[in-house]
């Protein structure tokens, strides 16, 4: 292994090894250092890899919307040919139940300005695509345990968004190793089962990393998108202080159920985000349905060490997220042993992500990805690497945040947006929904 990089990338996540494509092809010497086994092995291996495009800010909306064409068009961005085994993205289409919760005329307009494609359903036109359902309102979520969860809704919804392009990516592990081969094809280097335990530094700028072994690895550029270990990268680099914006790690359960008898989710079912009754819910392979929680205000949230908590799915949340799909689907079956995955979530203050530069010159980061950030990982990593090339290039992204042209819809992103020293941003879901 060498000893000396242009840039180092603390995770290989789909964030990471993204990162290491984009900086590679512009001719960077990239080495991304993970502590796991391979790529995509930590969080994002967990990540229900949902590719949907409502958020509550309209360049959360542009950022999803324009990696659409990334996921239609999977084997062009790796630039592979039609031999290669890749990550297949089913195109479910997304529906958004009109809830309390999220501002459906704020998205709307959102929609509308950036030219995202969608269909508006009303109560008649949910009930006959999803004849399964019951479409009353069942607002505000809550736990089984409150003795008000059984009563009898007495209003209904007002309906509901379609939007045709969206579904999700099954194998999240899967398109993550289809980055790293594509970055690998470009030069760059991965390192596996290594933990960085020191950023070294002098005179405020990066000198490279220091391995739990005592390996020294030089580099003039260190990125943490370490994902739920981002607050102890960033304390490592001596950051904390000076990102107004803080992470830290949540403990998150998503669920799988069977469907009701004669329902095939594979072939019939949608990505759905139903904050009314504080769930999103997808297919999942094996024919089940995928159910997580939109982190309503009854659902408490665990922020723990990223190294030290519990992976075993827990009685209470796999009830709170198990029954209240079975409000919404009356005839879904609940089996008698939990079944889930648990795993963490990179939250910050503002459930949005800080995609930027920082005190230390040299230091970049891709962290606080709240859950929702999987989709914009190609984007996140091209948006990246033109920061990073700019700032370089001695240009002031802390006096004037660059403005980053999306590639593909030709519209222009504020990066303020994802800046260390915002604001929180009031717009914010505070959710996984962003």
């Amino acid at each position: 292994m060498d000893k000396k990089y242009d840039a180092i990338i603390i995770g290989a996540g789909i964030i990471g090894c993204c990162t290491a494509f984009e900086l590679s092809k512009k001719g960077y010497k990239t080495l991304n250092i993970d502590k796991e086994s391979g790529a995509g092995e930590g969080s994002t291996g967990n990540s229900c890899g949902n590719i949907r495009f409502y958020y509550s800010t309209r360049d959360g909306v542009a950022l999803a919307y324009e990696c659409a064409w990334y996921w239609h068009n999977w084997r062009e961005y790796l630039e592979v040919d039609d031999e290669q085994d890749v990550a297949q993205f089913h195109n479910t289409g997304s529906v958004f139940i009109k809830n309390q919760v999220l501002d459906w005329p704020k998205i709307k307009n959102h929609f509308d300005e950036v030219g995202v494609k969608y269909e508006e359903w009303d109560l008649a036109t949910i009930k006959a695509k999803i004849p399964m359902g019951d479409f009353h309102s069942f607002y505000p979520p809550k736990t089984p345990d409150d003795p008000n969860f059984y009563d009898e809704p007495t209003e209904v919804l007002e309906g509901a968004c379609y939007t045709p392009e969206s579904g999700y990516v099954g194998d999240p592990t899967f398109s993550t190793k289809n980055v790293e081969d594509a970055a690998k094809a470009k030069g760059a280097g991965f390192l596996y089962n290594k933990k960085v335990t020191g950023i070294r530094q002098q005179d405020n700028r990066v000198q490279g990393v220091t391995l739990e072994d005592g390996t020294q690895i030089d580099a003039s550029i260190v990125i943490n998108v370490s994902g739920p270990h981002s607050f102890q990268i960033t304390e490592m680099a001596g950051q904390s202080d000076n990102n107004l914006i803080k992470t830290k790690a949540l403990r998150h359960e998503v669920h799988v159920v069977p469907p009701p008898q004669g329902f095939k989710p594979l072939e019939n079912g949608y990505h759905t985000n139903d904050a009314d009754i504080g769930a999103y819910y997808r297919p999942e392979a094996g024919n089940m349905i995928l159910t997580g929680s939109v982190d309503p205000a009854c659902d408490p949230q665990e922020f723990v060490d990223p190294d030290n908590f519990n992976r075993e799915v827990t009685t209470e949340q796999w009830k709170a997220q198990v029954y209240r799909l079975a409000r919404r689907i009356p005839e879904l079956p609940i089996p008698n042993n939990p079944m889930g995955v648990v795993d963490l979530y990179d939250v910050s203050d503002d459930w949005l992500p800080i995609y930027d530069k920082s005190d230390l010159d040299g230091y970049y980061q891709a962290i606080g990805t709240s859950g929702n950030q999987y989709k914009t990982a190609p984007v996140v990593g091209a948006m990246l690497t033109e920061i990073i090339q700019q700032v370089e290039d001695g240009y002031d992204h802390d006096a004037q945040p660059l403005e980053y042209k999306l590639p593909h819809l030709g519209l222009t992103i504020a990066t303020s947006v994802f800046h260390r020293k915002r604001e929180i941003n009031p717009n914010s879901s505070f959710s996984v929904v962003g």
